[in-house]
Parts: structure tokens; C-alpha cells; sequence
């Protein structure tokens, strides 16, 4: 005679989640294995968040994944065990300008507002006109023109209102050279800007003449929607508004 083995076949009567052990012929015992609980026949799932929050952080959620598993709340980082607040405004500002301070208000929120002398939505920032031709390449070459005559007006308070012949205008006008050469450049440029006023495109179509910081008028006209200026340069970008006027980018170059 042999021993009847009770675990030989369909383990036992055991649950698949359980184990079966032998304890004398014929006869066995049904364990639940470990994440389960029941009398070995029915084993089911131990869910460790009913009990002291499944033993997670305070600021995890415990949420069941599996047998006695658990994971992190989102916003956090971690085991779930212990976790660590996951700030949006440590990775690439937050989204924010880099002219701007990014403030965690929430797990899953924050905020943009521009450093001083900034303005914008925090998304986006902008400094005094001088700053902006600088970062927009369609005026970035008429910036290095004022650069080199070191001519900052512009820089100033304001509030000023400034004409800019687009780059490639400036770099393919051969007149630059000539008045580069004759020391006039500087009356050139100065005939770009105005004084003392932040004009829009709106206010600009109700106005005839203004005066350039040169002490020259500059003409505007407006038909068939679009503002034209002494006759010939049209204004084919508008409304780049800074901390102390505002740019708009024409496609000539004025002469006094």
C-alpha cells in the first residue's frame, strides 16, 4: 500500500490562490497565500487601504494594485510607503516665461506672473522695447544698428512709439552703407521713433502727422486697411507692446 497523496490532483480542493499541504495520508490542509486571506477552499484578495491607509504616506492615496500593493497620489513621487511632493515649477519653470516666477498653489497647479519690469501673462514676458527688438528677428538687426551708435532712448521711460524696418530691409538696403559711411545713421533710426506717446495700429489710423525724435514729421495715411506711412513704408506687423511704448515693424525705410 501507498500513501494517498491529497494534493496530487486539483491541488488538493485548494483555491489556485492558496497552498496545499499534506499532514497525514489522505488528508491536508489548504493555506492562503500571503496578499490573501480565507480558509484555503475561497482565498481573496487582502485590500491593505481598508486599515490605517494601507500604511502609506499621508500624501499618497492608497489605492489597491494588486494582493497587498498599493500606489502613490499622483502629484507625488515615491513607494507610497513615503512620498515626496513633485513641484511643477522645478522642471523648465513650470511652463512659465523665463522672465517669470512660477508659484506652486496646488498639487496640479501653479502660477505665472513676470518679474518686475515685465509685462505679460506670465506665459509670456516682455521688457521695454529696447530689450524686445533683441529677441524678435524681424527688429533684432535695426537693435544692433542702435547698439552700435549706442542710442538708447529707447531704453527709457517713455512711453515711445518706434517704426522698425523689418531685417532683411535693413540688411539689403544699400543706402545703410552710404549713410553708415556719412555719420547720418543716427538721424536715420532717430526718425523711427517717437516720443512721449504709445500708439497702437487703432490710434495711428486717426492720426495724419507725428513727430519723430529727430524732430522730423512722420505722415500716416490709411486706405484699403492698411496704414502707410510718408507714402511708401507699410506697417506689416503692430502692436509688440513693451514695458515703455510699442514697436511696429514696416516694410521701408523713412527718410527724413
Amino acid at each position: 500500500c501507498s500513501a494517498i497523496n491529497a494534493c496530487e490532483t486539483s491541488n488538493g480542493g485548494c483555491s489556485a490562490k492558496a497552498e496545499c499541504r499534506r499532514t497525514s495520508p489522505g488528508n491536508r490542509v489548504c493555506v492562503c497565500n500571503a496578499g490573501y486571506t480565507g480558509d484555503g477552499i475561497v482565498c481573496i484578495e487582502i485590500n491593505p487601504c481598508l486599515e490605517n491607509n494601507g500604511g502609506c504616506d499621508r500624501n499618497a492615496e492608497c489605492t489597491q494594485t494588486g494582493p497587498n500593493q498599493v500606489s502613490t497620489l499622483s502629484g507625488y513621487s515615491g513607494d507610497g510607503k513615503r512620498c515626496t511632493y513633485i513641484s511643477l515649477c522645478s522642471q523648465n519653470n513650470g511652463g512659465c516665461s523665463e522672465f517669470a516666477i512660477c508659484n506652486d498653489t496646488e498639487l496640479t497647479e501653479r502660477t505665472c506672473t513676470c518679474k518686475p519690469n515685465y509685462i505679460g501673462d506670465g506665459f509670456k514676458c516682455r521688457g521695454n522695447i529696447y530689450q524686445e527688438l533683441l529677441r524678435n528677428s524681424n527688429t533684432s538687426k535695426f537693435y544692433f544698428h542702435l547698439q552700435a551708435l549706442s542710442i538708447k532712448d529707447i531704453a527709457g521711460p517713455g512711453p515711445f512709439t518706434v517704426f522698425v524696418p523689418r531685417t532683411d530691409i535693413l540688411n539689403s538696403d544699400p543706402r545703410v552703407k552710404d549713410w553708415i559711411a556719412k555719420g547720418v545713421m543716427a538721424q536715420i533710426l532717430r526718425y523711427h521713433m517717437v516720443g512721449c506717446a504709445s500708439l497702437l495700429y487703432n490710434d495711428l489710423t486717426t492720426i495724419t502727422d507725428i513727430t519723430s525724435l529727430h524732430g522730423d514729421l512722420i505722415h500716416i495715411s490709411y486706405s484699403q486697411n492698411s496704414l502707410i506711412l510718408n507714402d511708401k513704408a507699410e506697417i506689416i506687423l503692430s502692436d509688440a507692446v513693451g514695458t515703455n511704448g510699442v514697436i511696429h515693424v514696416i516694410n521701408q525705410i523713412l527718410v527724413p
